[in-house]
């Protein structure tokens, strides 16, 4: 039976919290997942703070089967924390010059390597390398689940996929799903709502058309029976009370 991964996206950048750039890192990772039958757990965007850093990646490290794609801060700047902050959440602050990378950054800008640029070789300990189809100036990741990516979508994205295709390119895991949208509120299907199996996922999800109150209820299991089981507690529930609903979600 294949592993369940919980995914998780890191991005970082005071730019983007104070307006002066645009995000794109959380729709090309979630539509990418999304292709391969994977979801995201939790993504965060946060500021270039070095405490705040440390607690998200501890966090996530903490879930055993955490995957995570942190996007930022592994410039050359004083204000690229995350080679940093990486290496004392996830390497216990052991770190190295890595080889190959400062042998691609090197190679990259010659002399003008030094003695800022190589620094960005200067990586956790046992980090392998993403390749940057930019500049040449790679990512890197630990332990085949922590992926760090630069701030550059144009860089970032070809790693992001590099990452997926080689470790988590589909998911095998088969899930099936049941929606409905009825002609009431939620709080008519509150009661029905509790008695849902704790494995099956339920989403709710309120409406209002042409003035009219609607609800959207999805439920998703891996066990198709316990979730069709499940399912027809709403539809019965409905059809007793006469109200109309389509077995579908509707805008």
């Amino acid at each position: 039976m294949q592993q369940e991964f919980n995914f998780y996206s890191v991005i970082i950048g005071t730019e983007l919290l104070n307006g002066r750039r645009k995000d794109a890192h959380f729709t090309f990772l979630n539509e990418q997942l999304l292709k391969r039958g994977w979801t995201h757990k939790a993504s965060f965007v946060i500021e270039d703070d070095t405490n705040l850093m440390k607690n998200i990646f501890k966090l996530i490290k903490a879930d055993k089967n955490s995957v995570m794609f942190c996007f930022g801060g592994i410039g050359a700047t004083p204000d690229d924390y995350t080679r940093q902050i990486a290496s004392e959440v996830f390497t216990d602050g052991q770190t190295q010059y890595h080889k190959k990378a400062k042998e691609l950054i090197v190679k990259q800008f010659g002399d003008e390597a030094f003695p800022h640029r190589i620094e960005m070789a200067h990586l956790p300990i046992n980090a392998k390398l993403l390749k940057n189809v930019v500049n040449n100036v790679p990512g890197f990741y630990l332990e085949n689940r922590f992926f760090f990516t630069p701030g550059f979508p144009s860089m970032s994205q070809s790693m992001v996929l590099e990452a997926l295709d080689k470790y988590y390119l589909k998911n095998s895991v088969e899930k099936y799903r049941l929606t409905l949208t009825a002609q009431c509120g939620e709080n008519d299907l509150i009661d029905i709502m509790k008695r849902v199996s704790k494995h099956v996922e339920l989403s709710s999800l309120p409406k209002i058309i042409n003035d009219k109150r609607k609800v959207v209820l999805s439920l998703l299991s891996k066990d198709k029976k316990e979730l069709e089981k499940n399912f027809s507690m709403f539809t019965e529930y409905l059809d007793n009370k006469k109200i109309e609903y389509e077995l579908k979600d509707i805008d």
